[in-house]
């Protein structure tokens, strides 16, 4: 039974992996959309996308981090990601930051909903998991806000 806990353990911490790591590309996507916009537009997405974005990734790092801790795993560095190319426009850019965030929202959904982390896993593991999707929420709506005022 403990050697079927713990890699049920490895695998929430590798699917709490794909969500990090969709964070981190969104994070690069949106600053090299921040550098392609003007002061007043590059603000709003500094403050509104960039900013919680950020936080969820730094949540879902130390969610992961401290869970593979408290149960001996080994965590996993999650290196920079490369943005997009800085050619395809600030629009692009902001796009593919979005997507990554859907997809960052959609397996950290898809991890609750396995129950894996009642199963296996701890308060504080599902309180992070929670966090970070709260943190992320509204990105989506706020992004398409930005990208509809592009360019007037």
């Amino acid at each position: 039974m403990a050697y079927i806990t713990a890699e049920a353990r490895q695998q929430l911490l590798d699917d709490l992996a794909v969500a990090i790591e969709a964070l981190g590309a969104s994070l690069a996507d949106l600053g090299a959309a921040y550098e392609l916009l003007d002061e007043q537009t590059a603000d709003r997405v500094e403050e509104q996308l960039f900013r919680p974005v950020q936080q969820a990734y730094g949540r879902a790092q130390r969610t992961h981090g401290e869970f593979a801790g408290r149960y001996g795993l080994t965590a996993r560095a999650f290196p920079p990601a490369k943005p997009g190319a800085a050619s395809q426009g600030a629009r692009a850019l902001l796009d593919r930051a979005v997507d990554a965030v859907a997809e960052a929202d959609d397996a950290l959904v898809e991890l609750q909903d396995s129950m894996m982390p009642v199963e296996v896993g701890d308060p504080e593991l599902r309180a992070g998991l929670a966090n970070v999707r709260e943190l992320v929420e509204n990105v989506r709506g706020r992004a398409r806000e930005v990208v509809r005022t592009l360019g007037r």
